[in-house]
């Protein structure tokens, strides 16, 4: 029997750089969670998109044995300015911000960087990070520079999760402060219940053209969604799916 390693050995800061050098002798993955830190409408957590990717993250760790990174919780958010709390990095700092990740990492002797996401807002601008950096490898002389890969893992895309998501809520669970981000939250923080309350029927998704039109466009923050359909069970449940997916596309990623 296989016997999955705590929580605590997987996480790369409370690892002591011997510790790194022995992993590394036998594994060049490591996981990057990254997040945002923005409103989700009027009941939901400011860190939900961090406080998800950290959790999945973790889990698919402590199921592989692979080392987790600490949680980049600022992402791109910058459509979501206009609301109280929210704390966006301009798409030219994340790219640095990711480009200068890996490139520590790959000097070290990584070579198949796993970034689990939770915000949409980052995809396209991870992608660019992640392009540039295997430009930069090669240029600065890392060891084997054609070895580094990097992969962009959104867990609330996993095939599991989306079905789940439109099995459980519908046409509501929407595009922004969905009830499926929001139960993974209450799975992990159940202080969060205490915000829930039905809400008015949202607005629907559409496209986004800066923080001023988005709030305008969407008042209370929320793209078509309707969280109070959310309960932490259903937390639960997506926590194992999306873990099981990234899980499995992580293994296949390593044997590359």
């Amino acid at each position: 029997m296989t016997i999955s390693p705590s929580t605590e050995a997987i996480r790369l800061q409370l690892r002591s750089w011997p510790e790194v050098e022995a992993y590394l002798e036998h594994c060049k993955g490591v996981i990057v969670p990254l997040g945002s830190t923005e409103q989700h409408g009027p009941t939901g957590a400011i860190g939900t998109d961090a406080l998800t990717a950290e959790a999945v993250a973790l889990e698919v760790g402590r199921r592989t044995g692979v080392l987790v990174t600490p949680t980049q919780a600022f992402g791109m958010a910058e459509h979501h300015l206009d609301f109280a709390g929210t704390i966006s990095l301009q798409p030219a700092t994340l790219l640095a911000v990711l480009h200068d990740v890996v490139l520590s990492l790959a000097r070290h002797g990584f070579e198949r960087i796993f970034v689990i996401n939770g915000h949409g807002g980052n995809i396209a601008t991870a992608r660019a990070a992640f392009a540039q950096a295997y430009g930069t490898a090669a240029a600065r002389g890392l060891p084997h520079p054609e070895r580094l890969r990097c992969r962009l893992a959104n867990w609330f895309t996993a095939a599991p999760v989306m079905r789940e998501a439109r099995q459980r809520y519908g046409e509501r669970e929407g595009h922004h402060a969905t009830p499926s981000e929001i139960a993974l939250t209450l799975h992990l923080e159940p202080s969060l219940a205490e915000k829930q309350r039905p809400l008015p029927e949202a607005a629907p998704a559409g496209p986004i053209h800066g923080p001023a039109d988005f709030r305008r466009r969407h008042p209370d923050g929320r793209m078509g969604s309707d969280p109070f359909l959310a309960r932490a069970d259903h937390g639960q449940t997506f926590l194992d799916l999306a873990a099981t997916a990234l899980a499995e596309d992580l293994t296949a990623f390593l044997a590359e």
